[in-house]
């Protein structure tokens, strides 16, 4: 079975790129049990609590990467260099409980899937 990874590098608004990738996401959860999710860049920003998407007339997505876990994927990543460079830490409230982790660890994960898809 191939090791699948998800890499989310766009912020959540002003682009259907984070909703796209979640949706594919979704789809590849029903093919595959062995799925990574890794958030860097403006990435980082799809994990934040209390977005409020509503008001600049964007659809609330953001929610539904809670549900991740009740799909078996439970394998999700967050760049520590992009959380500073946003003025985050591993303190922020996220959606998710993602392991926080140097770009270095971040790519030497990466490596060892077969496949990667970025958002």
């Amino acid at each position: 079975m191939k090791r699948v990874a998800f890499v989310f590098t766009s912020a959540p608004h002003g682009s259907a790129s984070g909703r796209e990738g979640l949706d594919a996401l979704l789809a590849t959860s029903a093919l595959t049990e062995d799925i990574g999710v890794f958030f860097l860049g403006d990435g980082v920003f799809q994990l934040l609590t209390g977005q409020q998407p509503q008001a600049i007339l964007a659809r609330d997505y953001i929610a539904t990467f809670k549900v991740l876990p009740l799909y078996d994927i439970e394998t999700f990543y967050v760049c520590a260099d992009s959380l500073a460079a946003r003025g985050l830490n591993e303190a922020t409230p996220f959606v998710l409980d993602a392991t926080v982790l140097s770009s270095a660890a971040l790519r030497e994960h990466l490596s060892h899937y077969d496949t990667i898809l970025t958002f």
